[in-house]
Order: C-alpha cells, then sequence, then structure tokens
C-alpha cells in the first residue's frame, strides 16, 4: 500500500486509517492565519458503515487503500441474504448480507451490474449505478389542486424503497432515482 498526501485526496476515494478501509464521503480544505492549514475529510467506514470526521494536517499523508473492483450481476434475495454472479461467469457465484449492502439493498433489482470491492481478498461492499430507472409500484392519487402548487408524496417504487417524488408521479410511471441520495431525479 502507498502513503498519499492528503492534499491530493479527493472525494470518492479509498484511504486505510486504523487498519480499516474508508471511502471519501466529503473533503474541505481551511486555512486559518498563523496556523497550519488543515483537511477534514468525512470518512465511511467500508467494513461497518459507519461514518466518522476527522482532521488532519494539510501537509501529512494517509495510507491509500488496495481496494480491487470486479463487476458482478445480481440475481436475487432469499432471507436477507443477496445473491450475485461475476459477470460473464454465472456458475461463478457469491452472495452478500443485509448487513454489507446496508441501504444498497433497497435500490437492487434482478440482472442490475454493480461493482464489487475487494479487500484484502474479502468482498466488502458493493457500488451501485449512480442513476437507475425504476417503475412505480405505488402511489398516492394525484389530486388536481396540488399539483399546481408543487410538493412531494411518498412513492414505493418497484424493488420495496420508498422515494419522495412530485406530485405528478403516479402508479406505473417510470423513474430515474439517485441510488447514492436515495432521491427522485426524474420522470423516465
Amino acid at each position: 500500500m502507498s502513503t498519499i498526501s492528503l492534499n491530493d485526496i479527493k472525494k470518492g476515494a479509498y484511504v486505510v486509517l486504523e487498519g480499516e478501509p474508508y471511502r471519501v464521503v466529503d473533503r474541505e480544505h481551511s486555512a486559518m492565519q498563523q496556523r497550519k492549514a488543515v483537511i477534514r475529510l468525512r470518512l465511511k467506514n467500508l467494513k461497518t458503515r459507519k461514518v466518522k470526521d476527522e482532521t488532519m494536517v494539510s501537509s501529512s499523508g494517509i495510507e491509500e487503500a488496495d481496494i480491487e473492483k470486479s463487476s458482478a450481476i445480481f440475481i436475487y434475495e432469499r432471507g436477507g441474504e443477496y445473491f450475485f454472479h461475476e459477470t460473464g461467469n454465472p456458475a461463478d457465484r457469491f452472495s452478500l448480507s443485509s448487513e454489507v449492502l446496508s441501504d444498497y439493498a433497497l435500490y437492487l433489482k434482478n440482472k442490475m451490474e454493480v461493482e464489487t470491492l475487494v479487500y484484502e481478498g474479502d468482498i466488502i461492499g458493493i457500488t451501485l449505478p449512480i442513476k437507475v430507472e425504476y417503475e412505480v409500484v405505488e402511489a398516492p392519487p394525484v389530486i388536481k389542486s396540488a399539483t399546481a402548487a408543487g410538493g412531494t408524496k411518498q412513492v414505493k417504487i418497484e424493488t420495496g424503497a420508498v422515494i419522495s417524488v412530485p406530485m405528478f408521479i403516479e402508479t406505473g410511471d417510470k423513474i430515474i432515482v439517485n441510488t447514492e441520495r436515495g432521491e427522485y431525479v426524474s420522470k423516465a
């Protein structure tokens, strides 16, 4: 593993802190008069999914995590276990628990291609495509006067996740959802 300067760290980078792999969720550079510049990092532990904030002197370095990425296809879920196979090799299957997937489990749909994250030989998580199309399976009825005033309502998409959408979205509509934030983006 190599050390990288904190000044070169970007949002989305993978680092090792206290022996644990983290993803940089946010990064802020701060310089105050007559003091050393500092970097504030918001880090998400790739094993425990907990988020923590770290403040470090900008001239220091941090260990870069050796994360291998590969492509996999989601097959199905059974009893809190999510089954995948390697892209192009349906015989090479593996499963991940809902604890490992955390909120990503809400947005998995059959035959979705995901990216697996491998650290020290273990699959420690996945990343989903950022924008994905889903069908709305449950939506409260549209109230004519409410659409002119704007506002939002809660709908259920095909995976069972509940998303806040504009009032004009109806059951059967296709919508684009940002899977990182769990937010409505647009109508498909």
